[in-house]
């Protein structure tokens, strides 16, 4: 019931203009920013670590501008209960698809390595982007509020693609591998995993940082090819995906190698655009000491 009531305030909400939206927007930039005060003082301290050779003038700049895009993020997706395939197609664009066209000449599946930023959900929609003959799906995990949880699945099947759940992961794609059907999965990569999914460290925005290592450890058990997903707002409310070749012979790699690469693709990525990263996940709450010593205890 409680999800009924959520799903239809918002699908009326929906079907305002894009232009009031944002306006919507605007006022809430205050609310959250200096009056509610959503995880300041975790976007403060994972920014002031992250750039430590910036001025505290340029971080609170920084971070007044993740929260204006971060209510401009929670608008957008609002807007995607009803938004039209055309307008979604202005809005979300996907570059170099003779990429993906040429992989799925070669292999099955593609991996595609994205990340929290800049708007992530709109990333859905590429399943109306896709050759013939192909499809998409996505790995997710739940959120902890069930309402949430089944508006934002709602939203990313809306276009089509399957959601795949993460802890059910590799079951679902060797499935689909035994179905033979070509796909291109999306692996949101920049998560922190939990203690016991921790095999890699790296150094990630000047922070020894725990990284997920699932995306390359089933793409070589089922031999896919690997891309990456380059975002940028190109302005306000309009997005672009580039997609950016890693490997299709996954298996040639060392362990670990291919996860490390991404790591820094987006690096490089946050360090252009550092207010589309999503900075109010609190990404650094493992320590390696502390990880260490808790496998040694459980060894012992």
């Amino acid at each position: 019931m409680a999800y009924k009531i959520l799903y239809g305030f918002l699908y009326l909400m929906s079907l305002l203009p894009m232009w009031v939206h944002y306006r919507i927007s605007d006022i809430m930039f205050p609310l959250i920013y200096y009056i509610i005060r959503y995880r300041r003082k975790v976007v403060r301290k994972n920014l002031t670590r992250s750039f430590p050779e910036k001025e505290s003038a340029e971080i609170r700049k920084i971070e007044r501008k993740f929260y204006r895009f971060f209510c401009d993020y929670i608008v957008e997706n609002v807007k995607s209960l009803t938004i039209k395939k055309e307008n979604m197609m202005k809005r979300m664009q996907f570059h170099n698809m003779e990429l993906v066209s040429e992989c799925f000449e070669k292999k099955q599946f593609i991996f595609l390595y994205l990340a929290h930023f800049c708007n992530w959900e709109y990333i859905a929609s590429l399943n109306w982007w896709m050759p013939e003959g192909t499809s998409t799906a996505q790995l997710y995990s739940k959120l902890h509020s069930d309402s949430m949880d089944h508006l934002f699945y709602d939203i990313r099947q809306r276009y089509g693609g399957e959601n795949i759940n993460k802890k059910e992961a590799l079951r679902r794609i060797m499935a689909i591998k035994n179905e033979g059907k070509k796909v291109l999965i999306g692996f949101i990569s920049d998560q922190a995993p939990k203690r016991e999914n921790i095999h890699l460290w790296v150094d990630f925005l000047h922070q020894d940082t725990p990284v997920f290592t699932g995306t390359e450890r089933i793409a070589k058990k089922v031999d896919a090819a690997i891309l990456y997903g380059r975002m940028h707002r190109r302005k306000r409310g309009y997005y672009d995906c580039e997609f950016v070749p890693m490997t299709d012979n996954v298996k040639q790699y060392p362990e670990h190698e291919l996860t490390r690469h991404y790591m820094k693709m987006l690096e490089e990525d946050i360090r252009i655009e550092p207010a589309r990263w999503l900075w109010s996940h609190n990404r650094w709450k493992r320590q390696r000491e502390s990880q260490e010593s808790r496998v040694k205890s459980q060894e012992s």
